[in-house]
């Protein structure tokens, strides 16, 4: 242990945070923390009937979606701003979700929670199509459970012309794909390993992670779809066990809830929201996703409006409509590039839905760009509380450390005396803490206190037993008297009668005293085992 423990402090180190994992240098952290206001040149987005957008029509970070967030009436200026824009994501923003990948690839989200965008729906709610329109690549679709595994998807923004490249993780195998077309058929067999083959689920994370010019800078966590009926090959409690999943993520105060409900249902009555609200009563972790636009039924279109206003359900980080590709298209074969392109041109020309194109509430571009920038500055707003955990947590372990000491020497020699030394320190720990001397011991681990009560109960069982055994014996010398005395003088019994009654009083504190042998075997072991660790 105290060999692995720097190894893995000499990979944390070379992230750049020196012990403290922070995108800011480390002549800029205080006692209380790294981040310092105004130092960090994001804000949360800002709510739906405010949102800021330039004079070009640009979107504040360019995603890698050109075809929607250029403006055809200035293209240079438009290419100078990403070419700015990419810039600063580069410098700023993708070191803030590089750290935070870093950490869970590290396994330190098993101690600490971490800032993440956790994406929950009903089945059939569209959650799919939206992460394939943000990512860009396939991903399994079908009746009934899709996503069996938390999915990690993480997206990272390459330079353009760079080529596209992906690997899928689970356990302990990392694969590398051939190409986006590879993407579903991977993650159909890592969910069938984690969680079998046929419908179950399974808490397993599998991550799936992309590197191209034409994704936005996101990590985002696919969570399975909220059912209600249990098929055929499903476990009975299906239900329960998708719901326990989905809670161990968005309960986390970390974790921002991109809620996903299709625009034709009741807003009011979704399950997904509900959940959403139990465990986030003021809506400041929750964004909503609406989709399927296309399927609003005629004259309810304004009401739906209201809802990505925030006028019906309010959520104080606001709503966003998309329209992903359906399966009619899928069939079709048309591409996510293609989808996007037909995305924008449906707002564009919907009378209702144009007004929230105008105002960055819809498309998948405009999406992207609200999810990157509010991961980005709830990791920056929670950067100090990892801080502080993190330093807590290496307190601890090197206090474990330093009660293990130095590991184990590689000479004959030293070994023997290594080993001498360890048997020495285990005795005098043991009668530390059998006397009572061990400093913060416990009740339970003083030894010889706890013996004399066990044996204080013994004596009294034994003392309590004597009153019986006279009451006995005169019971039994008067049946032997009346019934089978022999030439014995009065008041005397057979000395073989008298043996087998004393048998049977003998016999009554066998269990008793096994009970008491298992006792204190227990309570010395318990004693040694403290010791031990």
């Amino acid at each position: 242990m105290s060999k692995k423990q720097p190894k893995k402090m000499q990979v944390f180190n070379q992230l750049g945070f020196n012990s403290v994992f922070s995108p800011f240098p480390p002549s800029n952290m205080g006692p209380s923390g790294p981040y310092q206001p105004g130092q960090f040149p994001f804000q949360p987005a800002p709510a739906p009937e405010s949102t800021e957008r330039n004079p070009a029509g640009m979107s504040l970070f360019h995603q890698g979606f050109d075809s929607s967030v250029s403006s055809p009436n200035h293209p240079d200026q438009d290419n100078m701003g990403v070419t700015l824009m990419d810039k600063q994501f580069q410098e700023k923003i993708r070191p803030c979700i590089d750290l935070i990948d870093s950490l869970r690839s590290l396994g330190v989200e098993k101690d600490l929670a971490l800032p993440a965008i956790a994406v929950i729906g009903d089945q059939s709610s569209g959650k799919s199509s939206v992460l394939e329109a943000l990512s860009g690549v396939t991903l399994p679709r079908g009746v009934g459970i899709v996503t069996r595994c938390p999915l990690e998807l993480k997206l990272k923004k390459s330079a353009q012309n760079s080529l596209w490249f992906g690997t899928i993780s689970y356990r302990n195998e990392k694969i590398s794909l051939g190409g986006p077309s590879a993407v579903e058929s991977e993650v159909r067999k890592a969910q069938d390993i984690v969680a079998g083959a046929g419908k179950g689920i399974s808490h397993e994370l599998i991550t799936l992670e992309i590197v191209s010019p034409n994704v936005p800078d996101l990590t985002l966590i696919d969570l399975p779809g909220i059912t209600r009926i249990a098929l055929p090959n499903q476990p009975q409690d299906i239900g329960h066990q998708i719901k326990q999943i989905i809670r161990k993520y968005i309960t986390r105060q970390e974790t921002i809830n991109l809620a996903v409900v299709p625009s034709n249902v009741d807003i009011a009555t979704t399950e997904v929201l509900e959940m959403a609200r139990e465990v986030d009563p003021t809506g400041d972790r929750t964004i909503g996703v609406l989709t399927k636009p296309d399927l609003v039924d005629k004259g309810a279109e304004i009401e739906v409006v209201r809802v990505v206003q925030n006028r019906v359900y309010s959520l104080r980080k606001g709503y966003m409509m998309v329209k992903c590709r359906g399966q009619m298209e899928v069939q079709s074969n048309i591409s996510l590039e293609d989808a996007i392109q037909n995305e924008r041109a449906f707002f564009e020309n919907n009378e209702h839905f144009s007004v929230l194109l105008n105002r960055g509430q819809a498309t998948i571009p405009h999406l992207a760009n609200k999810l990157t920038t509010e991961l980005v500055y709830h990791i920056s707003k929670t950067l100090p509380n990892i801080d502080q955990q993190i330093r807590s947590k290496l307190r601890e372990a090197e206090e474990q450390l330093r009660q293990i000491g130095r590991g184990v020497p590689d000479t004959e020699e030293e070994k023997a005396q290594f080993m001498i030394a360890k048997i020495r320190d285990f005795d005098d720990g043991i009668m530390k803490v059998v006397n009572g001397d061990e400093e913060g011991s416990t009740e339970d681990l003083k030894l010889f206190k706890n013996l004399r009560r066990l044996f204080e109960s013994w004596e009294m069982a034994i003392k309590n037993s004597c009153a019986e055994f006279v009451s006995e014996m005169r019971e039994e010398k008067d049946v032997y008297e009346n019934q089978y005395r022999g030439r014995e003088l009065m008041g005397f019994i057979n000395y073989k009668k008298f043996e087998n009654i004393m048998r049977k009083h003998i016999m009554t504190f066998q269990e008793p005293a096994i009970q008491l042998l298992g006792e204190v075997t227990g309570t010395e072991n318990k004693v040694g085992c403290y010791n031990c660790t």
